[in-house]
Formats: C-alpha cells, sequence, structure tokens
C-alpha cells in the first residue's frame, strides 16, 4: 500500500490468491478469520470451465491490514471493489461468498449494478435486530448468537485458544485463524459487519439470482433470517444434509452446480 493510499486512506488493493482456469468468471470472496483456503475443495470443480479468482478479505489472509480500517462492510466492500477493478473483468461475473464473504458479495452487488450477473451466497450468517423478531424461540436465538459474539470479542485469549483447537481439527488446513496478527480485523468485523448487518435489505435489493447454499449442521445460521430470503422471487435454496458451515466436498459440490445453473434474469 503506497503513501499516497495511506495518506488519502484509500482502499487498499487485497491479495489475489488464485487466478486460474479459462471461461466465465468466478470470483470467490471467504469468511471472517480465514483466507481464500476456504474454497480449496471447491476451486478444483470450477477451473474446468471458469476462469477462478480467489481473494482474502481486508485484514486477511495475505491482504493488507491497514491500522486505520475499521472493517466496516462498506470499507471491505471498497477494497473489493477496487481489487477487482484492477482485474479488468471485460463481462459480468458469478460471486461466489462464504459466511461474512457473503455479506459482502450482497453489498458489493448491490452497489455496482451491473458488474455480477449470479451471486451465490454459502454458508450466510442472516441476523437481525432481536427486537424485529415475533416469535419467541427466534427472537431468543438471534440474542443468543449476539451475545456469543460479544463475548468473544470481550475474551481475547479464550476466543484465540478455542480458534486455535478448532482449526487443528478442521479437515480444511489453514482455514480458521484468530491470532495476534488479524486479532483487530476479526474483532472489528465480526461486530461491525456481522452483527451490524442488513443483509436481508441488501438481498432484496439485488437484482440477479441468487443461489443460497447451506448445511443442515451449520451452527452459524439462524433459521428467522433464512426464511425470509427464501421467500423472495429471485432467491433459489439449496439445503445440503449433514453438512456444516465449511466447504467440505458435499457442500462444494452443490455450489459448483448453483455457479452452474442456468438461471433466468431476476
Amino acid at each position: 500500500m503506497g503513501w499516497i493510499d495511506r495518506m488519502l486512506k484509500r482502499p487498499p488493493v487485497l491479495h489475489v490468491a488464485v487466478d486460474e482456469g479459462t471461461g466465465p468468471v468466478v470470483v470467490l470472496v471467504h469468511g471472517i478469520a480465514s483466507s481464500s483456503t476456504t474454497f480449496e475443495k471447491l476451486i478444483p470443480l470450477l477451473t474446468p470451465r471458469h476462469r477462478v479468482i480467489a481473494i482474502d478479505l481486508l485484514g486477511f489472509g495475505e491482504s493488507p491490514a491497514p491500522e486505520w480500517a475499521e472493517y466496516t462492510i462498506e470499507e471491505h466492500v471498497a477494497a473489493l471493489e477496487r481489487t477487482i477493478r484492477r482485474l479488468r473483468l471485460r463481462q459480468p461475473f458469478t460471486l461466489v461468498g462464504h459466511s461474512m464473504g457473503s455479506l459482502i458479495a450482497s453489498r458489493y452487488t448491490v452497489m455496482r449494478h451491473g458488474a455480477v450477473e449470479h451471486l451465490v451466497l454459502v454458508s450466510p450468517p442472516l441476523y437481525f435486530s432481536p427486537e424485529s423478531v415475533r416469535t419467541p424461540i427466534d427472537r431468543a436465538a438471534m440474542s443468543l448468537y449476539l451475545k456469543a459474539y460479544e463475548y468473544l470479542r470481550g475474551n481475547k485469549q479464550f476466543t484465540m485458544r478455542n480458534a486455535a483447537l478448532l482449526a487443528r481439527m478442521s479437515p480444511i488446513k489453514n482455514v480458521l485463524e484468530v491470532s495476534e496478527r488479524n486479532w483487530r480485523a476479526f474483532v472489528l468485523s465480526l461486530e461491525k459487519s456481522i452483527e451490524s448487518q442488513t443483509t436481508i435489505s441488501d438481498i432484496a435489493e439485488v437484482r440477479v439470482p441468487i443461489d443460497i447454499v447451506y448445511g443442515t449442521l451449520d451452527p452459524f445460521l439462524v433459521p428467522a433470517g433464512l426464511r425470509i430470503v427464501e421467500q423472495m422471487r429471485h432467491v433459489e435454496s439449496h439445503r445440503v444434509d449433514g453438512a456444516d458451515h465449511l466447504v467440505r466436498k458435499r457442500l462444494a459440490r452443490v455450489v459448483a452446480t448453483a455457479v452452474d445453473a442456468e438461471r433466468p434474469p431476476a
């Protein structure tokens, strides 16, 4: 990141970890505390038919982590936009977001009308204010998630220790990192991009076909949020039995099928 960018606080250019294959372009955006490694099971399924680009988000993987960044959804989108603009893509592309990446991908699609022709959201954590939830069960579930995230943000050693344990247990190597290196990006992204989100409204504003793919064992999904978006006419939902939050082989196959599916214009 150059001194002019630092002085003007311009969004940095992110690290493009993968750019391979030929054909219609698919851009992959990972979630919080992760990197493009998220998609290691998916990329080989797409490259025979697509040019696949995987980007590390602001503050994660090998991308810059500016000391002035607040990691709001707007900053994440701005950095993603500048990076994609540098790639000089000539045609509208398919944008795939996983977890927090799905929130960023949704906002990007709204902001960059015409750039994206198909949006695929994988394991999207769709949260909103508990006060706006009608049923007591859904309201309690939403409150529980938000309180859990607040606890993670306020207990650094607990969070880092348990993240390291989960990372060792994960079948995808290096898919999860919460460390001193990315702690600030993790905490602020969690607070300002996941807990404080308007993604359901963003999805409603999107004017291209949307496919949502999620596992029945995903611990981060709140049914109330999913029910709302699944009723939207331009959204098609794919529920994967036995899959969890990670993009393992089973989930990856369904995502690849969704990417290639012929969908009428929204």
